[in-house]
């Protein structure tokens, strides 16, 4: 039975990977480290970790605290340019007009999940957001997906996570939800609503 739904955000509610990727390259570049801009190494993936790949390539006195807020801040500087993925804040408001309590599970700072909702207007129809500030490991870890059941109350079974990437999916999996991968497993956010009501309807 599908009780509740924890939906991903970077790439699956709203179209931030290239924002994310252009706060990337920007802050990389004022400390001398080019990054491709096709460059798909850092997609999902929790900005500690993408320290720990670049940072032997940064100068060397470069605070990681202070990199991650360098990035935060070129990443809110660029709000303006974040879109919604098609579809998906319509069947954010469909759920939630059918009773189905959403939260938001991401590997993005508190500033920037906030940021990414309110964006789409979807903050007042989340439970509650984890962020990264939220747990000790990121994704693919499994801890951000077992928090967001702890706090809805509901065992893992019953909450549906909503993905986009390999890694994020993993993180669900691995904490005991089923899961559905935007481009994988649906193309149509309807096949989501259709899913989800479905399963809450039979059970």
């Amino acid at each position: 039975m599908i009780r509740a739904i924890a939906w991903d955000i970077d790439g699956t509610l709203i179209d931030s990977e290239p924002v994310h990727h252009k706060a990337l390259v920007a802050v990389s570049q004022r400390h001398g480290l080019h990054i491709a801009d096709d460059d798909t190494r850092f997609i999902g993936v929790a900005m500690e970790e993408v320290w720990g790949v670049l940072a032997p390539q940064y100068p060397a006195g470069l605070d990681r605290y202070e990199w991650l807020a360098e990035i935060v801040d070129a990443y809110i500087g660029l709000v303006a340019e974040l879109m919604p993925i098609a579809n998906a804040p319509e069947t954010v408001h469909a759920l939630a007009a059918a009773g189905l309590p959403q939260c938001a599970v991401s590997n993005s700072a508190r500033r920037i999940v906030s940021a990414n909702l309110k964006s789409m207007k979807l903050d007042k129809l989340m439970r509650f957001a984890i962020a990264r500030e939220d747990v000790t490991h990121g994704k693919p870890d499994p801890e951000p997906y077992v928090l967001a059941c702890e706090r809805l109350g509901l065992p893992p079974r019953d909450v549906l996570a909503i993905e986009d990437s390999a890694v994020g999916a993993a993180s669900a999996r691995a904490a005991g939800m089923p899961v559905m991968r935007l481009g994988v497993d649906f193309v149509d956010f309807d096949a989501v609503h259709d899913f989800a009501l479905g399963r809450r309807m039979r059970a």
